[in-house]
């Protein structure tokens, strides 16, 4: 997805403040909404100009950038499900005792143990990047992969898509727009769900009819679509199915 790709993109200070700075919008990163530079948004009859009304909406959308990469698969983010609710905790401002009490653990000292391990975790995490990024600079045969779509439900072998894996399966698969058959191989799949996902917009909710109608123009059986859409966490709905949207 385009999303995913900005996100990826971002450097860590973009990533930090939640959005990027484009030639005429601020693109927030979290759900990809476009704010136009040059003009004045009105909130509660107060007046805002573009990048502090961009500001306000990840505060109000997503209460924070620290919360909405929290929600990320653990996959991504790399946390334990323990280390998830520690990080919570500390960013809340709750002192050892306090976060000692509401995790059950014996003594402050396992909660300071579980601090020093976390800054373990960001001295090495640190020196791989700085691997990584000196690597970029030599390897000249490593192949451009398809970035993971930030709510995907699952993370294995299916995500190991090539650009070129992604240009030849669109070109089997999708002819004029218009999708032949839908593709056995989980690989596949993801690669075609991921290219139908761009024709929902990031910021609207469909009722099912709506949804249906976007399907039928790739696929006869847009049941089948709609479903691996939402296995795969492309879309998301409500229990009742009144209303879908894209899961961000």
């Amino acid at each position: 997805m385009q999303q995913s790709n900005k996100f990826w993109n971002a450097s860590i200070e973009q990533l930090k403040q939640g959005y990027v700075e484009e030639k005429d919008t601020f693109a927030c990163l979290l759900c990809e909404k476009q704010i136009e530079k040059g003009q004045i948004y009105v909130d509660k009859d107060k007046y805002y100009e573009a990048e502090r009304y961009m500001q306000m909406h990840i505060e109000h959308a997503h209460e924070s950038v620290f919360h909405s990469l929290m929600q990320m698969n653990k996959k991504l983010t790399g946390l334990t499900e323990h280390q998830n609710k520690l990080l919570r905790l500390f960013y809340d401002g709750k002192n050892d005792t306090e976060i000692k009490q509401e995790m059950g653990v014996g003594s402050n000292s396992t909660i300071r143990n579980h601090r020093f391990s976390l800054k373990e975790k960001e001295r090495q995490a640190k020196i791989f990047l700085v691997m990584m990024e000196l690597l970029h600079e030599k390897d000249q045969h490593a192949p451009q992969f398809v970035e993971v779509h930030k709510t995907a439900t699952m993370l294995d072998d299916r995500y190991n898509i090539t650009k070129k894996e992604q240009e030849d399966v669109l070109k089997k698969y999708l002819v004029d727009g218009q999708l032949k058959r839908f593709p056995r191989k989980e690989k596949f799949k993801l690669i075609i769900l991921s290219e139908i996902i761009q024709k929902f917009k990031v910021d609207k909710s469909y009722i099912e009819k709506e949804v249906n109608e976007i399907l039928k123009t790739f696929y006869v059986d847009y049941v089948t679509l709609r479903r691996y859409l939402i296995e795969y966490g492309f879309l998301d709905r409500k229990d009742d199915g009144s209303q879908y949207w894209v899961k961000t």
